[in-house]
């Protein structure tokens, strides 16, 4: 089973705080263009993107005659990542989403 270590989990966030503001509002009043929902989005789409590319590479590897059964294994790994990291990303969408829509019919 693979796991995500704290750097890995800190990376993550990071990326997000670094895209974008945290949605608070600025002076004078106006809602900020970019919202922390939106870094997320981004910081998951760069984080799938790179995981994509993980895949590619070691498929290519594969595909130039290294299908040794170390490459095949280390795909199957990489592929399974990417669907708990695929699931993560569209569950916490969804949850925070969902949120945002109670929140936003309370005010």
């Amino acid at each position: 089973m693979t796991t995500i270590s704290n750097d890995q989990i800190g990376s993550f966030i990071g990326r997000a705080s670094m895209q974008g503001d945290t949605g608070v509002r600025k002076a004078g009043g106006g809602a900020s263009s970019s919202s922390w929902y939106e870094a997320m989005s981004r910081a998951w789409g760069q984080t799938l993107d790179q995981q994509a590319t993980k895949i590619t590479n070691l498929s290519d590897v594969i595909g130039q005659g290294g299908d040794q059964p170390s490459n095949v294994v280390q795909l199957t790994a990489e592929s399974l990542r990417m669907q708990f990291l695929s699931n993560n990303a569209s569950t916490s969408q969804n949850s925070v989403g969902q949120a945002l829509e109670t929140l936003g019919r309370k005010q």
